[in-house]
Parts: structure tokens; C-alpha cells; sequence
């Protein structure tokens, strides 16, 4: 009895002189790895053909040791239905909670959730894990700083988008409160695809010359320009001034119409076509006949 006291006072002694954050800290560690044997004992209970092995793309500016780029392989159990963001949010939430990437609605509507996965860039919860080779390579999107992990630095992305004014811009608006701004249903069908862009930045993180000319506004901001030129309720002068801001060297002409944007969108919507449009509308403003 007595050795078995004397060998306890040193561990109660320890606790003791713990710091508060420092027990916090040693309790969700051991919460973590209580998950961690936990999601290993599921995956290992299961045959190989219901689980998904995935390789992670990491890295941690602020922490030594995670400064060098490297990938970390995820073996999570496989469910009908799984998506690649369901299998990311399974790895966080059962091996490492320190994994960091964007998401929100998991709906495909809010664009959060751009990678690049087996090398092509894709939304997280709108690509199957059963339409994919594994083992499953996510990356964060090409040709944007890495913040940590997942997440790319985005400001420049949204510059570009902002640089369009995409937003409404009419002559005059109806004169009673409660009174309609009619569009007609050809004119919607014209710009609905266009529309539907989410902003993930897929597009232009697949877009070449986006990346070797740094100034060139990109695929998406055009496709943004293009919904609002080309609705028939926007104001004459808004559409002429929008116009001229696609008519640049660094607008809708950089563009090498390599499909790529179109090829990699979420939302199917022909990206390259409607650049192509923009262009038409700038040569018929600039042509002359007389």
C-alpha cells in the first residue's frame, strides 16, 4: 500500500502543478486520440472495398515543423454517397483536427469548397468519391497562395470579380412600390447559365493566361460582366461602361479559348462560349461603315 502511494504522490504532484490551459489541452489530446482509435477500429472492421484512402495536401506557415509542403494519407470508412468533402470532414473530425479547408452549405451553392482533386479542380461536395481512382490526391487549387492546408488566398479572385460591377445597374425602376422589373423569358434563358456561377474560382484557377498575366480580370469576371451586359432591364449606360471594361487587352482578348474554364465549371456553364459573345459585342461596337 505504501509503495503504491509513494509511486502516485509524483503524478498528483504533476497535476497540481499543471496550468489550467495545460489540462485542458492534455484532455483534448486525449479526446483526439480516443477518436482516432475509435474511426481506425471502424475502418479496420470493414473490408477494403468500404473504406477510401486519401492523400492530403499540408501545410502550416505558422508552425516549424508543418513549413515544408507535404501529404498525408487518410484512410476513412466509405458510405454510399460519400463525397470528397464527407470524407475531408470525417479525416478532421476523427484523425486530425488540425486539417483546415474551406466549406458551408455542402449544397454546391456557395462555392466554398474549390480543390484539386485528382488533378482537376472540382467542389469538394459535389464530386462523388465513388466516380474517382484512389487513392483519392486533394490539393488546393493551382496557381493560389496557400494560407494553411486547403485554403487559398482568395482577394485577388474577388478583385477581379468586383472590377466588372457585378451588380444591377437600370436606367429607372418601376414607378409603383410593389410593381415588377419584367424580364422576358428568351431573355432569361440567354443569361440563366450565367447566372448560376457561384464564385468558387475554379475556372480561373484552371485559366492559363489568368495565371501568366496577372492583370487579365479571368474567365469568371467575364461570365459575371456577361449575365449583367446582356440583361435586357440594365441601364444603356451602365452596359456601354461595362462593355468597355471587358474591351481591354487584359479583358475578354486575353483569353486563348482553351475550354478549360468550361471544362472544370460546377455549374456547367459554357464559360468559353460566353466570352466569345463579349468579344462579338465589342467588334460590333467598334466597327465602322462609313
Amino acid at each position: 500500500m505504501s509503495s503504491q502511494q509513494t509511486q502516485s504522490r509524483p503524478e498528483s504532484d504533476s497535476d497540481d502543478e499543471a496550468t489550467p490551459q495545460e489540462r485542458r489541452l492534455e484532455r483534448k489530446g486525449e479526446r483526439a486520440r480516443a477518436n482516432k482509435r475509435q474511426a481506425e477500429s471502424e475502418v479496420d472492421s470493414r473490408s477494403d472495398a468500404e473504406a477510401v484512402r486519401l492523400k492530403v495536401f499540408r501545410y502550416d506557415p505558422d508552425v516549424e515543423s508543418k513549413q515544408k509542403p507535404r501529404f498525408d494519407d487518410f484512410t476513412v470508412p466509405y458510405e454510399r454517397g460519400m463525397t470528397v468533402l464527407d470524407a475531408l470532414i470525417y479525416a478532421r473530425d476523427h484523425f486530425d483536427s488540425s486539417l483546415t479547408f474551406r466549406h458551408s452549405c455542402r449544397m454546391a451553392v456557395c462555392g466554398s469548397d474549390g480543390f484539386f482533386v485528382n488533378g482537376q479542380q472540382r467542389l469538394g461536395c459535389q464530386t462523388q468519391i465513388s466516380d474517382l481512382d484512389e487513392p483519392i490526391r486533394v490539393e488546393p487549387l493551382p496557381h493560389q497562395s496557400v494560407i494553411k492546408d486547403l485554403v487559398v488566398e482568395m482577394d485577388h479572385f474577388y478583385e477581379r470579380m468586383a472590377a466588372v460591377e457585378p451588380y444591377f445597374q437600370p436606367d429607372d425602376l418601376p414607378a409603383g412600390d410593389l410593381e415588377e422589373q419584367l424580364q422576358s423569358h428568351e431573355n432569361r434563358e440567354q443569361i440563366k447559365m450565367a447566372a448560376r456561377c457561384i464564385q468558387c474560382g475554379c475556372c480561373t484557377s484552371s485559366c492559363n493566361p489568368a495565371q501568366t498575366d496577372n492583370k487579365y480580370i479571368g474567365p469568371a469576371a467575364i461570365v459575371k460582366g456577361y449575365r449583367f451586359y446582356m440583361d435586357e432591364r440594365e441601364g444603356a449606360e451602365a452596359q456601354e461602361r461595362r462593355l468597355e471594361l471587358l474591351d481591354k487587352e487584359h479583358g475578354v482578348w486575353q483569353c486563348h479559348t482553351q475550354f478549360s474554364c468550361t471544362t472544370v465549371c460546377p455549374k456547367d456553364i459554357p464559360i468559353t462560349e460566353e466570352i466569345q459573345a463579349m468579344k462579338r459585342e465589342a467588334i460590333k461596337r467598334n466597327l465602322k461603315f462609313w
